[in-house]
């Protein structure tokens, strides 16, 4: 499977755009947030300048999510930050799902997470089973212990995760979150504040090596349907709170620095690429229809020239389609 994104000539005046911060200090549907699913768990306080969540189980998969701009795997740096503070909590509100059951904050591919075949509660499941997730998830006490568990879940349904319990997020306290990636040890760090207290610790998840890959496109507020899941074990979750102060750094675009002229009567463009992408420059000359225009190029960190040896006599119209293979 490839995993596509279409940059353009327009896109170059976004090249520096490595990070992303909200604080919800005015409407994020003027800044590129949208819904998914049950639209009213989601609300913006205009007065208290945050996002007011409800978490309900019962509802299907809903999401509140914004672009990344970029599409992150495990051979990318990036991190993650939120404040989230709880003001109820209840979990087994399903008299035949009484165990415990996530409340989530993510990257994720939205593609992936939108299919009417994705459910998180079904665990590893190839059919049924969450893809290409990096995910803060807590589980509230139903008995066992209260836990934190950061968790990557890959293209193919693996699972890395750690269990850290009993560790209580207590309602109306503030707690902040951050969650770091390092491609060159393939590590999770998560670390977390109680009202400005250190809060934990949290173990580190670690990719091993038959850990296939994930794709991530987007941060996202997420309240999971608990369909899916093991009867035996089956749990089920109503709660309320507020998330703020979102920051997301990530590597720049794939493309950057794109320009395009003639040369040798030759259209071509030039780019700084970023490595494990790749790149195929494509025409069009009616904006319904485009075709490659060269062969696809292997991004090297570097600048590439990409070519039109077969430009059509009249005009056409020319983008980059940057790849993660």
């Amino acid at each position: 499977m490839r995993f596509g994104a279409f940059l353009s000539l327009v896109s170059a005046s976004l090249a520096g755009a490595a990070s992303f911060q909200e604080n919800f200090s005015s409407d994020p549907a003027t800044s590129g947030w949208r819904a998914f699913g049950n639209t009213n768990l989601f609300h913006w306080n205009r007065t208290n300048q945050n996002l007011e969540v409800t978490w309900d189980s019962s509802q299907s998969n809903s999401y509140f999510h914004h672009p990344l701009g970029t599409i992150l795997g495990r051979d990318d740096d990036f991190s993650f930050a939120f404040d989230v503070r709880f003001s109820d909590i209840a979990v087994g509100v399903n008299s035949n799902k009484p165990s415990t059951f996530e409340i989530a904050i993510n990257l994720l591919y939205l593609a992936t997470a939108t299919a009417t075949n994705f459910l998180r509660g079904s665990g590893i499941d190839p059919m049924f089973g969450p893809k290409n997730l990096v995910e803060f998830d807590y589980f509230p006490d139903s008995g066992f212990g209260a836990t934190v568990s950061p968790t990557i879940v890959s293209s193919n349904n693996q699972f890395a995760s750690t269990f850290n319990f009993p560790l209580e997020m207590t309602v109306n306290d503030l707690f902040h979150i951050v969650m770091s990636y390092t491609a060159s040890n393939q590590t999770l760090v998560a670390s977390m504040t109680r009202n400005g207290d250190p809060f934990g610790p949290v173990q580190n998840v670690m990719l091993t090596t038959n850990f296939t890959d994930f794709r991530a496109d987007a941060v996202a507020v997420c309240s999971y349907s608990d369909d899916g899941q093991d009867p035996q074990y089956g749990g089920s979750l109503l709660a309320h709170g507020i998330v703020d102060n979102f920051v997301i750094i990530t590597p720049p675009p794939p493309v950057a620095d794109l320009t395009g002229a003639f040369s040798n009567s030759l259209w071509q463009v030039q780019f700084l690429s970023r490595s494990n992408w790749l790149y195929t420059l494509e025409r069009t000359a009616d904006f319904h229809s485009w075709e490659p225009a060269s062969p696809p190029l292997g991004g090297n960190g570097t600048n590439l020239v990409s070519q039109d040896p077969s430009a059509p006599p009249n005009c056409a119209f020319y983008r980059v389609r940057a790849e993660k293979p």
